[in-house]
């Protein structure tokens, strides 16, 4: 596929004639929001099997197929070149859809009061996944887990194929709570307490992985963690089970903050089979204004990754949301508004604004001013940003990636992952 971005004056039709795609396809493919007002900047998916190039001034047919890893002889006969000297600038090129890489692709999904919800949210992306990790039983202090209507995802996920994996979180009264995870990990009776009930869940209600999101633990917890999960992996070895974890961001074994100080990347890559790397929430609610996953900042935190972990083991969080902060920014103040991709295009389009890309984050961005004169600044996901991700997976052969999380709406990146990768699938 191919990545189409507006410039002044465009309209589908041109696009659409541009690329020899029908109009229809387009829209209903990108599920297009404004498709009468398109945004200048704003990205559009071509659903066509390869791609497009128009030749610039000076290329050569030797340098466009080493753009695109493949080979002059392959553009000659499939363009129906008979002289490769004979290109000129304009020409359109069409490049052959290369080779796709097979990868494990995960997304976290929450469950909400009565379940119901998420059936139909999982269906419409399952054919893209290999697991769905089911967001969450909370830790209690006597080692219990806090029961959540899980039962029809659960089914779902078998009937398309998906491996249903059971998150286990020290959540507690809506925030992660660290002396929660102390006391847990701290009693070695409790701890059997949650791997007792862990598995007679899973064997109950048809998980086949677990995966332990256990955030702010502090350095005290570090080494204790550690045993939990080697234990945890003891027993769920035994009946031939998943074992994930979800880590924090890190750049460093040294790393300092409550939130960093806990996991120990090796020790995660030598243990679990999976480690879930949550390369996201640079920008945050509570925080100012910035990308939300920007790439520089995610490749440091990948290097990192990839030195202490099987790249194989390594799965790479992308986030599915983006961000609506009211300004002037202050700490303390009121939070951004978490938005999908296609509310950031809607929005972009209601108030006119052009997108504009930032090229270190490789992230888009724009600017409106609201009805109460109030200005706002967005940052959220598109195409770009995502094949930018997409490359990151490639360049470091990582095992694969995942979403946090389902509900948000972005068409474009499941097309995208249709034309980079085969997802594999283990049921």
């Amino acid at each position: 596929m191919q990545i189409h971005v507006v410039q002044p004056g465009d309209s589908l039709w041109q696009i659409s004639q541009t690329y020899s795609t029908p109009l229809e396809r387009i829209v209903q493919t990108n599920q297009i929001p404004n498709p009468s007002q398109l945004v200048v900047g704003q990205t559009i998916v071509i659903p066509i099997w390869g791609s497009y190039h128009w030749v610039q001034p000076g290329e050569s047919l030797f340098q466009i197929a080493q753009q695109y890893g493949t080979t002059v002889d392959a553009l000659l006969q499939i363009n129906r070149i008979p002289n490769p000297d004979q290109i000129w600038p304009g020409l359109r090129l069409y490049i052959p859809q290369q080779e796709r890489e097979v990868k494990d692709v995960s997304a976290y999904i929450e469950i909400m009061e009565d379940g119901t919800d998420e059936p139909p949210i999982l269906q419409s992306v399952a054919p893209h996944l290999t697991y769905v990790t089911i967001f969450s039983y909370e830790l209690n202090p006597d080692g219990t887990l806090n029961p959540i209507p899980d039962q029809p995802t659960i089914n779902t996920a078998y009937q398309n194929r998906v491996v249903p994996i059971m998150v286990i979180t020290n959540i507690e009264e809506g925030g992660f709570n660290t002396e929660l995870a102390t006391t847990i990990l701290s009693d070695e009776d409790l701890q059997d307490r949650v791997l007792n009930e862990a598995m007679q869940i899973m064997n109950q209600k048809g998980y086949l992985g677990l995966d332990f999101d256990l955030e702010f633990l502090g350095e005290e917890n570090r080494e204790r963690y550690n045993q939990f999960l080697r234990k945890a992996q003891q027993r769920l070895d035994e009946q031939n089970y998943l074992l994930s974890t979800a880590i924090p961001p890190k750049v460093s074994g040294e790393q300092e903050g409550v939130l960093y100080e806990g996991h120990d990347y090796a020790a995660h890559g030598e243990i679990a089979d999976k480690v879930f790397v949550m390369t996201y929430e640079w920008g945050w609610s509570g925080g100012p204004p910035m990308a939300v996953a920007p790439l520089d900042q995610v490749r440091r935190v990948i290097e990192y990754a990839a030195s202490q972990i099987p790249n194989e083991k390594v799965m790479m969080g992308i986030p599915l949301y983006g961000y609506d902060w009211t300004l002037p920014y202050e700490e303390g103040g009121e939070f951004a508004r978490a938005i999908s991709p296609q509310e950031a295009i809607e929005l972009a389009a209601q108030y006119n604004a052009a997108i504009e890309y930032d090229e270190t984050a490789q992230s888009p961005f724009f600017n409106y001013v609201d009805e109460e004169g109030n200005q706002h600044e967005v940052w959220f996901e598109d195409a770009r940003s995502i094949q930018a991700k997409f490359d990151l997976i490639k360049a470091f052969n990582l095992g694969g990636f995942f979403y946090w999380v389902l509900r948000f709406e972005f068409p474009q990146n499941w097309l995208l992952i249709q034309d980079n990768f085969l997802v594999r699938k283990r049921v």
